[in-house]
């Protein structure tokens, strides 16, 4: 059994072996002619005589088929012959039985040919070299010196940093056309699709390894064209407040009302709630204010808008507005609201004001503005006998403030905080993209 499956195996290969061998497909005739296959030797070896790589390879013909003998460089040139000697006329099947050189000599020499052969080509091209760099070299220096200019860059961008991007799209213009020109020079534009695809590849790979520079950039280029704010502005961003210095390629930069500088990345600007508090020049303070639960709270209320609207800082449009907030314990609390211009008055200390004479005026109406605050006082320890009834301690009356006169508030801390922001902004180590001209959200 185990033999009859062998005979099975090998009559199955066999016929697939015989299709994969490359062999003369020709009639072959019936007279054996020992003249015809004295001039198909001849003719195989007059062909390999004018080929490279053939050296070492011996020809035999006997009765149509040809005998492949000797070595050569590879194994792709011996497999060449089957083709080759198949075209011939009057063959009638090949055996090949040329082999892969083992001898170092033999295979180095096509390698160093091959390679003096490069070399004096480059050195035939160099005039032309020389050339296509001069052109290569010209196309580029124009695109520089075009993007060095100031007109018409500065003048069709909304900024510097626009102008400067405009600038870098010029100059990569110029050089890949003068690398594209270059190459046609040389006769080698095929290689610019290689160049341009690997460029693509590795510009793709940056991109996703600086993927948090590359938005920043780019909320950059969009805060820079739609600016939702101006130097020296007073801004809230992500819960930060402060007056903004400048806007940088990567952040913005803020400084906080106690003197630190904050630097907010532009991709969490671009995406933030901003509030901005220098767009409108009128500004509203609010405080709370609390009173006893028995006054007489529309007394109290007039009492408070009066106050407030008799400060010489304080708008008369929008006029100032008081309501009662909240119940609390021991006390009824109102909201006090008052307009400024924020331009010539300082917002923390008009509404400290406001305060101050807002609880003058509701006292000296004989209203008292309770402390809601609980205090445990511990006296010494529990009495051992009877204790005997204290009298209750007479009211004492506070005199009643006399009405105060509202100090200046005019704004200087921020004022300070104005001639920091400036020197700030007089650095001319550090660019800035904010500009006046430029629209605003």
């Amino acid at each position: 059994m185990i033999r009859a499956a062998l005979i099975l195996l090998l009559l199955s290969i066999a016929p697939l072996s015989a299709q994969t061998t490359d062999q003369p497909q020709s009639t072959i005739a019936v007279e054996d002619s020992a003249t015809q296959d004295a001039a198909i030797a001849v003719r195989i070896r007059d062909i390999l005589g004018e080929l490279e790589g053939f050296d070492g390879v011996t020809v035999s013909v006997s009765s149509g088929i040809v005998t492949l003998r000797g070595t050569t460089v590879d194994a792709t040139t011996a497999t060449r012959l089957n083709d080759l000697v198949g075209r011939i006329e009057g063959v009638v099947a090949i055996e090949n039985n040329v082999t892969e050189t083992t001898d170092v000599v033999a295979r180095l020499n096509p390698a160093v040919e091959r390679f003096q052969a490069r070399i004096a080509q480059g050195i035939a091209l160099l005039p032309l070299v020389a050339v296509a760099l001069a052109v290569f070299a010209l196309v580029l220096l124009i695109g520089v010196l075009l993007a060095r200019l100031r007109y018409p860059w500065d003048r069709i961008a909304p900024n510097a940093f626009i102008a400067n991007i405009y600038r870098q799209i010029v100059r990569m213009v110029f050089f890949v056309s003068g690398l594209v020109i270059a190459l046609d020079i040389l006769g080698a534009t095929a290689l610019l699709g290689t160049i341009l695809g690997a460029a693509g590849i590795v510009g793709l790979a940056i991109g996703f390894a600086v993927r948090d520079t590359v938005e920043n950039f780019i909320a950059s280029i969009m805060l820079s064209i739609r600016q939702p704010f101006r130097p020296n502005d007073i801004v809230e961003i992500e819960g930060d407040v402060g007056r903004v210095i400048r806007l940088t390629s990567r952040a913005t930069i803020l400084l906080s009302f106690d003197g630190n500088h904050i630097r907010i990345p532009n991709a969490t600007v671009f995406k933030s709630r901003i509030v901005n508090f220098s767009t409108n020049h009128e500004r509203r303070f609010d405080f709370e204010i609390g009173v006893a639960s028995d006054a007489e709270l529309a007394s109290v209320r007039h009492l408070a808008e009066t106050a407030v609207s008799d400060l010489p800082f304080v708008l008369q449009e929008p006029a100032p507005m008081t309501w009662i907030e909240r119940i609390g314990d021991g006390a009824v609390f109102l909201t006090v609201t008052g307009w400024i211009d924020q331009r010539e008055t300082s917002l923390v200390r008009a509404k400290g004001e406001a305060l101050r004479l807002v609880k003058a005026s509701v006292e000296a109406a004989g209203i008292e503005v309770p402390d809601t605050t609980y205090r445990i006082q511990m006296i010494g320890g529990a009495p051992v006998g009877p204790v005997a009834p204290s009298a209750t301690p007479a009211p004492v009356e506070k005199p009643i403030p006399a009405p105060v006169p509202a100090m200046d508030v005019e704004d200087t801390s921020e004022a300070a905080l104005d001639k920091l922001v400036e020197a700030e902004r007089n650095d001319p180590e550090a660019p800035d993209l904010l500009t006046d001209d430029a629209p605003k959200e």
